[in-house]
């Protein structure tokens, strides 16, 4: 793909170099600055990766051939058989949470349209909110499992299990991928909450604020307990903290089961789904 962009560019060039310059005395003179400008705007940045690239190709050898090529079908046929088998890890989870067989067919719905890179977010945001999906699980097992599915041989399966550098960079990758823990963070004595890369997603407004760590057999946005003035509620991790249940409770606990959230307030308890809305049970 990089060639035939190269030799495009080439040919483009070599058809346009009447008006790009020429060489009078030794010295570069530009003959039409609109092509000059077009050729420094658009053309150089994309010369610059195919550069690299061929630079790249220059400066492997034989013997370090396995430490710096990058075999990007490799990359993404594995990275598409470990998104299955978090799938389903998943598929297992919800299983052994005694989930019904419809729940996991609402999860493995919910997916199905997704392309890899999207469930991959997907997943990783699932497993943020579920972390009991990671207790037990052995990612050299996912990691072994996905480069079975992309080998042709058993020969060539066991080559790639044991180059301990290629083994380390898809556990590392997968773990990049899938393990995006948020975090609650302080400014100015307030609460607030950040995503795996910073991005805010409770804004700090508040005295406290607690993440629901419940299961869950989707890929709803769940409430954040929070504290204002004394009094919980609860709110959105949607970057603009939206209220789904008023500050008006002495208290917020979590449960197992749906309705998730029991609160009180004075000597009523009442419970709440993720919704807010106050349920009967």
């Amino acid at each position: 793909m990089l060639t035939a962009k190269l030799i495009g560019i080439i040919i483009f060039i070599d058809n346009h170099r009447r008006h790009l310059y020429y060489k009078e005395n030794r010295t570069v003179v530009v003959k039409n600055w609109s092509y000059f400008l077009f050729f420094s705007t658009f053309l150089l940045p994309l010369l610059q990766p195919i550069i690299m690239h061929m630079e790249n190709i220059k400066n492997i050898t034989p013997e370090n051939f396995d430490d710096v090529f990058i075999d990007e079908i490799e990359i993404r046929q594995i990275d598409k058989f470990v998104c299955a088998e978090m799938g389903r890890q998943i598929h297992r989870y919800i299983k052994g949470m005694r989930g019904t067989k419809t729940m996991m067919e609402n999860f493995e719905k919910a997916i199905s349209t997704l392309s890899v890179p999207e469930k991959e977010v997907a997943i990783a945001r699932y497993i943020d909110l579920n972390r009991k999906v990671l207790s037990g699980l052995d990612m050299k097992i996912i990691i072994a499992r996905s480069i079975a599915n992309y080998c042709d041989t058993f020969d060539y399966m066991l080559t790639m299990i044991n180059d301990k550098r290629r083994m380390a960079f898809y556990l590392d990758r997968i773990k990049s991928k899938y393990v995006r823990f948020h975090e609650v963070y302080e400014e100015n004595g307030k609460y607030g909450m950040k995503d795996y890369d910073g991005n805010v997603i409770v804004k700090p407004e508040y005295d406290f604020l607690r993440t629901c760590y419940v299961y869950v057999d989707d890929f709803v946005m769940m409430p954040v307990v929070a504290e204002k003035d004394g009094k919980l509620g609860l709110i959105l991790p949607d970057g603009i903290n939206t209220v789904v249940a008023d500050f008006i409770y002495d208290n917020i606990s979590l449960r197992d089961e749906y309705p998730y959230f029991e609160a009180k307030k004075g000597r009523k308890k009442v419970l709440l789904n993720e919704k807010g809305e106050e349920c009967n049970v």
